[in-house]
């Protein structure tokens, strides 16, 4: 199914004899409808696929082995409906803002536009998966030395950023950095910061 929400129609709402009242009843109608739109389509999904799951061998999510077998059609919808890894964010849902980045064998891509069929059967590793044995992974641990996030909701992709952008070989400087860096976006501006964070974690990152 495609999974677009479609377009509910235009309501037109006559000023003539201008009353507010009726006026924010209607435009409160017309917000609703694409909701009620997104909301139908995905239960329609779910229901008309229920049967159709497809098969994928054994992954590596979030550091844990567990299927990657799934429903969804993305691999951002993947991780969060279906298995609970909700630590990779819904941004922008378009690959803008980078807030879904998750690695696929070691490799940093954009979840919300990865296919979970392409993903099947790879290493995943999602911002859960970093922290081992109860200890924070460099990175995590860099952006709360530096003070990297504000209100934290890119901060799950930027880390995953941050992390293949160390072991990529781009963190040599600071220019290196906000170039490899800025398909994330921070709308809180705490770039300064994450640059910092990337600095501090690299040495500890390369060494293993």
């Amino acid at each position: 199914m495609d999974d677009k929400i479609r377009n509910p129609g235009n309501r037109t709402i006559s000023i003539s004899g201008f009353d507010r009242r009726r006026f924010m009843a209607g435009a409160a109608g017309t917000a609703v409808l694409p909701l009620t739109a997104r909301a139908a389509g995905a239960h329609h999904f779910r229901n008309a696929d229920s049967a159709r799951p497809f098969p994928a061998r054994p992954g590596y999510t979030a550091g844990q082995r567990r299927s990657t077998s799934t429903r969804a059609p993305r691999c951002l919808d993947a991780l969060r409906e279906h298995l609970g890894l909700t630590g990779s964010k819904k941004g922008c849902d378009h690959g803008q803002c980078g807030a879904c980045t998750v690695l696929i064998e070691g490799r940093r891509v954009l979840s919300c536009l990865t296919l979970a069929l392409a993903a099947e059967g790879q290493d995943i590793t999602t911002i859960e998966g970093l922290a081992q044995n109860g200890k924070l992974h460099p990175m995590q641990q860099a952006f709360i030395d530096q003070d990297a996030f504000q209100c934290g909701y890119c901060t799950p992709g930027q880390i995953m950023s941050a992390v293949a952008c160390v072991t990529e070989g781009h963190a040599g400087n600071d220019e290196d950095i906000r170039e490899y860096m800025s398909g994330n976006i921070c709308r809180c501006a705490a770039y300064p910061n994450i640059v910092a964070a990337v600095k501090q974690a690299a040495p500890d990152i390369k060494k293993g």
